[in-house]
């Protein structure tokens, strides 16, 4: 199969899928086929689907899971219209938490404790590892063998991230209080004074 032939069967691969296609999910694909074509052939072809979508209102995005078609941010204002769900809203302590365990992992629920002041609800937890965000990593080797949390695939391709590399940095973050100061928080409420 010539990359011209291929690259059509690619793009309503990605437009048909669910969840993002790794190079070797689209391998398997062809399996069988007379004019089965090589992961190189495949490489080749989303590096031209992925130069193609440039001027479009799509984009061929590789994720930690694999490749997969998407709106363009710059176009997410108009689709998000096509559907009347508002799109899910999470707590500031849901947010802390999967930002230390983000930034920190692997850290247990204690440590996450530690560091915010306060105790994260059961249902914090429950609602991370719902959304396949995070999953348990194993126990920390001390007294009550505490459950280690770390991110998952899903929160990489939920967040539009290859690897936990592409977080912003810590200083980053700080510097978006001076361009956006309604997020930032008065030292006062980081005291959890009101």
């Amino acid at each position: 199969m010539d990359l011209e032939q291929l690259k059509p069967v690619l793009e309503a691969l990605f437009a048909s899928s669910d969840k993002p296609l790794s190079i070797n999910n689209l391998f398997d694909l062809f399996v069988g086929d007379l004019e089965q074509p090589d992961k190189d052939d495949i490489r080749q072809a989303i590096q031209e689907l992925t130069d193609q979508y440039q001027t479009s209102g799509m984009e061929l995005k590789q994720v930690a899971s694999g490749f997969r078609l998407q709106v363009k941010p710059a176009y997410e204002t108009w689709v998000s219209r096509l559907w009347e769900q508002k799109p899910p809203r999470y707590s500031r302590a849901l947010m802390e938490t999967l930002a230390l365990i983000a930034y920190r992992q692997p850290i247990t629920r204690g440590e996450i404790e530690d560091i915010r002041g306060v105790s994260v609800s059961t249902n914090i937890i429950r609602t991370l590892q719902e959304r396949e965000w995070v999953k348990p990593l194993g126990h920390k080797d001390v007294p009550g063998k505490p459950t280690l949390y770390g991110t998952s695939r899903e929160f990489l391709d939920y967040f539009n991230l290859k690897s936990l590399n592409e977080l912003p940095t810590l200083a980053e973050i700080r510097d978006l209080d001076q361009y956006h100061p309604e997020l930032a928080l008065s030292e006062k409420n980081e005291a959890g004074v009101n």
